[in-house]
């Protein structure tokens, strides 16, 4: 009974999973998308990934080495975001708007707050945002897919014209690089489920209240009840299914319940809806989800539970 025991602090169990397997299997589960990209547009779409890449990486490294952190390039979140930004980019966009772009996520977003786990926004999309706002010709300049006009499909239907969706759902349109190819990206998506990556539950609740989102606003302005080919060209044109997988999941940027994971998704939801139906751009998914990542905080704060033996919200004892 006099045996003495050695109790190490927590935690006792670990898992083999950590943020370099995670990320590797994202930026793995990028790959479809990212050679469709390069099938479709070439080596134009090749260079701006390798740029958007070895930017992010850089600018990690050399941030790190100069503020004395660690480097931590080694664990593919730099590398994520690098392949994010250009999968949301046209194969046209020059190249050193292609690397600001890359520096804006990381030094700025990602960096600037703290480093991996302390940025409130996705860094990929704020950087993309960025350069929407700086380069906004540049950014809606897309290249010609097989004698097919430059404009996106969800362009072409703000326009009132049709839509060719078994064309949407392979790929062959202009858009940015890793967003036409709906078999692609679902390809990336089975892959990330199945290694249990991500969950369902965001994905598919932005999905579906983007498309119930879409009918009621549609009813409200008088245009009556869309079609379901209207909502197939929605759910494969732009970066609905690339965002609502590869980018509405990011581990930092989302709730951590489940409950709150709804209510994100459905936010999201609502605001691509908007932004599609209402607003005079035919896109709207990064915007969506930034404001989205935003909301987080205020998310948790009432889907959180309390702690035993203390009140929600109160942060004080029971009485």
């Amino acid at each position: 009974m006099n045996e003495m025991y050695n109790v190490s602090v927590s935690p006792h169990l670990r898992s083999e999973t950590g943020t370099n397997s995670i990320m590797r299997d994202v930026a793995i589960a990028l790959l479809p998308a990212c050679l469709f990209g390069i099938y479709n547009f070439g080596y134009q779409a090749l260079l701006v990934i390798l740029v958007s890449v070895a930017a992010a990486m850089l600018t990690e490294f050399v941030y790190e080495k100069l503020v004395r952190r660690p480097v931590t390039i080694g664990d593919w979140s730099a590398v994520v975001t690098g392949m994010i930004l250009a999968v949301n980019l046209p194969a046209t966009l020059p190249l050193w708007m292609v690397a600001l772009g890359s520096v804006f996520a990381i030094l700025v977003v990602k960096q600037l707050f703290g480093g991996l786990g302390q940025n409130f926004m996705n860094p990929a999309l704020v950087g993309r945002c960025f350069l929407l706002i700086s380069f906004g010709s540049q950014m809606t300049a897309f290249p010609v897919v097989d004698g097919i006009s430059a404009a996106t499909p969800l362009t072409a239907m703000k326009a009132g014209e049709s839509v060719d969706l078994l064309q949407m759902f392979i790929g062959n349109y202009s858009g940015c690089i890793g967003e036409t190819s709906v078999i692609a990206i679902l390809v990336g998506a089975a892959y990330l489920l199945i290694k249990k990556v991500i969950s369902i539950r965001i994905p598919g609740t932005y999905i579906l209240s983007t498309m119930v989102f879409i009918i009621l606003l549609n009813l409200v302005n008088g245009s009556g009840m869309p079609t379901g080919s209207y909502l197939l060209a929605h759910l494969f044109g732009g970066g609905l299914l690339i965002g609502a997988f590869f980018m509405a999941t990011d581990y930092v940027t989302s709730p951590i319940t489940p409950m709150g994971q709804i209510i994100y998704a459905v936010l999201i939801g609502f605001l691509t809806a908007l932004f599609r139906v209402v607003g005079k751009s035919a896109e709207g998914v990064s915007y969506a989800i930034i404001i989205s990542n935003m909301a987080v905080p205020l998310i948790e704060r009432f889907t959180v539970p309390a702690p035993f033996g203390r009140k929600k919200g109160k942060g004080g004892a029971k009485a």
